[in-house]
């Protein structure tokens, strides 16, 4: 009998004998397919990967396969599997079980594990309610008609009436799904501007290309979905601090926005990114450039961020230049005459988006787009500090990912698709323009507007906020990481002077991402992997699990090294914020700060008798 075989260089057929085992019949289509014996790849009977075939010694006809019957081959390219994998060596029956691919779930579609909100709007009903036509209506109350009956979440006039210029992308794949097939043959696929791996046709490039291997030409088109639909800041106050360092300076500034995702009312099947905090990287900053310098705690910020719910959500830059200090005005100088982000600027953001993709189950990968978001602060209309959201389209993150996009040097409107050269090969790249007659014509993307490559994303703050972390507190105003070079250091002597405040409770004295940060990332504090009751204490605003946590042995460590540090005792607190370990008002010091030194590089601190560290051995700085 004949088994139908569909992958992405087409359909085959393989002839088998209904006795043949399943490990014989996935040999068979791994040698029609030429899958070399370290290429992971799976076949199912289920468009969608589910209902997948494993190595075996069952039948064909006892799996239930029938002449005629079709099945799909998935191919995971290497760097995205892991090493247990399904079918990774069909001609030897027995090496993959069904254990090994519950393990490597998350790598194969239709068992993907989404982001929580990608749940929710998956089940939610979608469909757009609408009142009674008082004009075209003629029926009871209880009846319904073409006028009044809901309507679906991409519906095109619903959009352009609510001014929604993109919609959703769960209606974009509500969409996908609304035909006579039901969504049957709907696969997402990423672009690829990649000669395809493993041709045995001809010489490797540049010697040889054919059709089979060549990636198609690319044709840039307006996006007309978007991965997130808003970005909401808790608070005023979290970008106020951040420009406060622009304020100060007059240096630009960059920063990773910390927050989770939420369902979007305004847009039907909407997501909107809720903003936390901002955590600001090691930047060398100029007034009209700033350059990322490797992070070592990287890491730690990402796990403290789990902790408490949070994740990278996008990131933001300051764009600013004052235009008049006595009125408090800025340049307005990004609009639609010259542009909205740079061609350098899109690189960034879509090499940020590449790194942070979103989870999808109808793409064979695993994954398509990305809900990261850029935000940027700059002068709007009105003179005034304003901010814009942006994102840049999928078909820009496969450019800047396959490494065919460049931004001009004398052009920051213009980006630069490379040309072919011995060391790679880059697709046809077009986009389309109305000449001066009107009419549409096609021209190749060298150079490019980076107006095709953009989608636009509002950015806001609520009404009546309810942010996670205190805003009107001392913790508020701790220290931002990062900031030395403003003479803003986050450091031990910060930290204790903190604690010193008169705080109602402990929770309200670390009830700050930056204080939590500090915590974390310090190697001088001994309470980095005891942190997650704390944030939890936050998360859920209990007072008494944080008491509980300050109680620890690793708080009672800080409090000795904090009492050693100060010439005074700890301020009595209203509710005291060292959890019961100190004396309150009456306690003393045990040792005076003129006998000890603090380090400038590792903060660590030394008796007033060695000239140098005792743990980074650097020397004294007088």
């Amino acid at each position: 009998m004949l088994i139908r075989v569909q992958s992405s260089e087409g359909t085959k057929r393989v002839e088998v004998d209904p006795s043949f085992s399943a490990s014989n019949f996935l040999g068979k289509v791994g040698e029609l397919f030429n899958l070399a014996p370290d290429v992971q790849w799976s076949l199912c009977r289920s468009r969608n990967g589910g209902d997948p075939l494993y190595n075996s010694d069952a039948s064909v006809s006892t799996l239930g396969l029938r002449h005629g019957d079709m099945t799909y081959l998935s191919v995971f390219p290497s760097n995205s599997t892991s090493n247990d994998s399904r079918n990774s060596d069909p001609a030897r029956p027995g090496q993959s079980s069904k254990g090994d691919v519950e393990n490597d779930a998350t790598r194969l579609p239709g068992a993907v594990e989404e982001d929580e909100i990608d749940g929710i709007l998956s089940k939610a009903n979608g469909t757009v309610a609408r009142g009674r036509d008082a004009q075209f209506c003629r029926h009871g109350d209880q009846g319904r008609c073409i006028h009044c009956i809901p309507i679906e979440p991409f519906d095109a006039q619903y959009l352009a009436e609510h001014e929604i210029k993109h919609m959703s992308f769960h209606s974009y794949l509500r969409k996908l799904h609304s035909g006579v097939d039901k969504g049957k043959f709907v696969f997402l696929e990423n672009l690829s501007c990649k000669i395809k791996p493993g041709c045995t046709e001809h010489t490797p490039w540049p010697n040889g290309i054919c059709t089979k291997c060549q990636p198609n030409a690319v044709t840039l088109k307006r996006q007309d979905y978007r991965h997130i639909d808003n970005i909401c800041f808790e608070d005023r106050s979290i970008i106020a601090r951040f420009l406060d360092h622009w304020r100060s300076s007059g240096l630009q500034r960059v920063g990773i926005l910390y927050g989770k995702y939420e369902e979007h009312k305004d847009v039907p099947l909407g997501i909107k990114a809720v903003v936390s905090a901002i955590y600001e990287p090691p930047q060398a900053s100029t007034q009209n450039s700033v350059k990322l310098l490797p992070d070592e705690n990287e890491d730690r910020v990402l796990r403290l961020g789990k902790q408490l719910g949070l994740k990278p959500v996008g990131w933001v830059f300051c764009d600013l230049e004052t235009e008049d200090r006595a009125q408090a005005t800025v340049k307005y100088f990004r609009h639609m005459e010259t542009y909205f982000l740079s061609a350098e600027e899109c690189v960034m953001a879509a090499d940020l988006q590449t790194r942070h993709p979103s989870p999808c189950k109808f793409s064979s990968s695993g994954y398509f787009g990305s809900k990261f978001s850029t935000v940027v602060v700059s002068g709007g209309v009105d003179n005034q500090i304003c901010m814009e959201g942006y994102q840049v389209t999928d078909q820009c993150m496969a450019l800047v990912r396959d490494e065919c996009f460049v931004p001009t040097v004398d052009a920051p409107e213009l980006g630069y698709v490379k040309e072919s050269s011995t060391e790679q090969y880059v697709p046809d790249v077009f986009y389309k323009e109305k000449d001066k007659y009107g009419s549409e014509v096609t021209k190749m993307a060298r150079p490019l507007p980076v107006e095709y490559l953009l989608v636009q994303v509002p950015v806001a703050a609520p009404v009546n906020p309810n942010p996670l972390f205190a805003t009107d507190t001392p913790a508020a105003s701790f220290p931002i990481e990062n900031r030395s070079a403003i003479g803003e250091a986050q450091d031990f002597p910060a930290f204790c002077k903190l604690m010193r405040e008169k705080h109602a409770s402990f929770l309200d004295a670390v009830c700050s991402f930056h204080v939590l940060c500090f915590m974390a990332c310090s190697d001088m504090l001994p309470v980095r992997d005891t942190l997650g009751m704390l944030c939890e204490a936050i998360v859920s605003r209990n007072s008494e699990m944080a008491e509980r946590w300050c109680a620890s042995s690793e708080w009672a460590t800080v409090q000795q090294m904090m009492d050693a540090l100060g010439d005074q005792p700890m301020a009595a607190q209203e509710s005291s914020v060292d959890g019961g370990g100190a004396s309150g008002g009456n306690s003393s010091a045990s040792a005076p700060s003129a006998s000890m030194w603090q380090c400038e590089h590792c903060t660590f601190l030394n008796q007033s008798s060695v000239p140098s560290c005792d743990m980074c051995s650097l020397p004294r700085v007088s």
